[in-house]
């Protein structure tokens, strides 16, 4: 089994249609480490030792956000800046992240089409995410194509949340497990509820 840790990050959580049933699902699951930043570190007092012992102790970490102004919430950026320490994720002496895996489940209030070259963002969602590919790639982590939920305001409404979460707990347990096709995904930009590349159990 593949030791796998979801950090979660919402300031508004309570009032959160799409990610708060993802993240109630998620923190229920066996064998999966749930960690609620916001709730961890009301402060945002992070403790960068306990934040790294966790980062020796899984293989996958997996950060679950809403995106906000093209971005993480904010104290994903202080998650980052106190723990990924030079000699510790980066730099001389700092390969203790070698080889492990960081990848994103983020909701967008926007529609597929709108993150595109044609559409009102102008470019791509994976464009959007270069800064936390580039963290990974500098840590000498693979980083995995994101698990995207595109018109999450709607999806409450026209019926999509509920086969999203669903699907979301099989690309946990499908990581957890070691059933998660990394090499199917990698060739894919984002990946959604239609697309999770995960082998049959047994």
């Amino acid at each position: 089994m593949a030791r796998l840790i979801v950090y979660y990050a919402h300031p508004g959580h309570p009032f959160s249609q799409s990610n708060q049933p993802m993240a109630e699902m998620a923190s229920a699951l066996d064998g999966i480490t749930f960690v609620d930043l916001y709730r961890e570190y009301p402060r945002f007092d992070i403790d960068a030792d306990v934040e790294q012992q966790r980062l020796l102790d899984h293989d996958v970490i997996l950060f679950q956000f809403p995106l906000f102004w093209y971005s993480t919430p904010s104290i994903v950026k202080e998650w980052q800046d106190l723990v990924l320490e030079h000699g510790f994720a980066y730099g001389s002496g700092g390969d203790k992240l070698r080889g492990k895996t960081m990848m994103l489940a983020i909701t967008a209030a926007g529609p597929e089409d709108a993150y595109s070259t044609g559409g009102y963002q102008h470019w791509p969602m994976r464009d959007f995410l270069r800064p936390l590919e580039q963290t990974a790639r500098l840590c000498d982590m693979r980083f995995a194509p994101p698990y995207v939920l595109y018109g999450s305001l709607k999806a409450p409404g026209d019926g999509r949340l509920v086969h999203h979460v669903e699907n979301y707990q099989r690309l946990l347990e499908a990581i957890r497990d070691d059933r998660y096709d990394w090499d199917a995904a990698a060739v894919l930009d984002v990946i959604d509820s239609n697309s999770i590349p995960a082998r049959a159990a047994g």
